[in-house]
């Protein structure tokens, strides 16, 4: 039985949204296809495509935010992978009970349109691992 679909994005923390788009701009050769804010995480989102993969930036709205936590501590960079997944409460207890740490029990609204949950990167060597399940309108 499939549980991951694909990696859906790369997560990288940036400390200035607008530097970080046009420098990804020329690398990628393509603009951002959407930006946005969530509220919940204290966060600005750009998305990039390329090809089938996608580049989330992530810049803090507060200096006390997740992302704003991290810069602070490890510097601008990679901060999540995403995997991609159909039925993402049925992958979260199948996690569990694999032995994995949740951040989160139960999805929330994330960017992108879709519902996110996170694993601990202390049970993923060291890695922030986030699920993605594409909400259906």
């Amino acid at each position: 039985m499939k549980h991951i679909n694909k990696i859906e994005h790369l997560g990288i923390a940036v400390n200035d949204i607008d530097k970080a788009n046009s420098l990804y701009e020329k690398l990628l050769g393509v603009p951002p296809y959407k930006q946005e804010i969530v509220e919940s995480e204290s966060v600005i989102t750009s998305f990039f495509a390329v090809g089938e993969n996608k580049i989330e930036l992530l810049a803090s709205t507060q200096e006390d935010g997740p992302i704003g936590k991290f810069i602070a501590k490890k510097g601008e960079g990679i901060h999540h992978i995403a995997f991609d997944v159909d039925n993402i409460e049925q992958e979260l207890a199948r996690l569990e009970k694999e032995g994995f740490q949740l951040i989160n029990k139960t999805p929330k609204k994330g960017a992108d349109n879709k519902l996110v949950a996170f694993i601990h990167p202390k049970s993923t060597n060291g890695v922030l691992i986030e699920l993605c399940q594409e909400i259906n309108s």
